[in-house]
């Protein structure tokens, strides 16, 4: 089983400016209206905000396995969130975990056309200025998702069924700082 993990800094500054950098290693966008901003700062990637939905992928396909990442919202008056993708098809169609430091739950959606339906969620403190951890577990149609090491619930969707890539995950006016993201395929059978 072969495990990725990857230090944002080192996968996002490895080839010289950061700006340079974000453009090569991470493909950003946004879903819905506005323009994701996303930079380098203290060798961490952050999102500024500028996007309904603004995300950053990069890496191979995965069908099966888990991603974790550690994150720290920081500031918004709409939202705080951080969040990750697995099964990224394109900038409309993947699923999504993410918490929510304004609102303390953490939830899981699909996004399926550029239009976000929510599967499952839970009420837990999600901390402003605080780093968490969120992991997202697929094993074919089963789907988990747990915050800071606790499983918080456990979906079955079928929507997105064929391998996709991995991202990083926010929305609106938050300010977001990612440091490491960890992927683990499941082994093949």
């Amino acid at each position: 089983m072969n495990t990725l993990v990857l230090a944002l800094v080192a996968v996002v500054l490895a080839l010289g400016g950061a700006e340079a950098q974000m453009k090569d290693a991470w493909q950003s966008g946004s879903t819905g209206r506005g323009t994701a901003r996303w930079d380098v700062a203290e060798r961490q990637l952050v999102y500024r905000g500028g996007a309904d939905f603004g995300w950053a992928v990069n890496g191979a396909a995965v069908q099966d396995g888990f991603v974790e990442v550690r994150f720290r919202p920081l500031e918004g008056r709409t939202d705080q969130a951080g969040g990750v993708v697995w099964r990224w098809q394109d900038a409309n169609n993947y699923y999504i975990a993410r918490a929510n430091a304004l609102e303390d739950n953490v939830h899981f959606f699909r996004v399926v056309g550029g239009r976000r339906q929510e599967l499952a969620g839970a009420d837990t403190k999600v901390a402003s200025g605080v780093w968490h951890t969120l992991t997202l577990r697929a094993e074919g149609n089963r789907l988990s998702v747990s915050f800071n090491g606790k499983l918080l619930f456990t979906h079955t969707d079928r929507t997105f069924a064929a391998p996709g890539k991995i991202a990083l995950w926010t929305k609106a006016d938050s300010v977001t700082r990612f440091d490491w993201i960890e992927i683990k395929p499941l082994k093949e059978k």
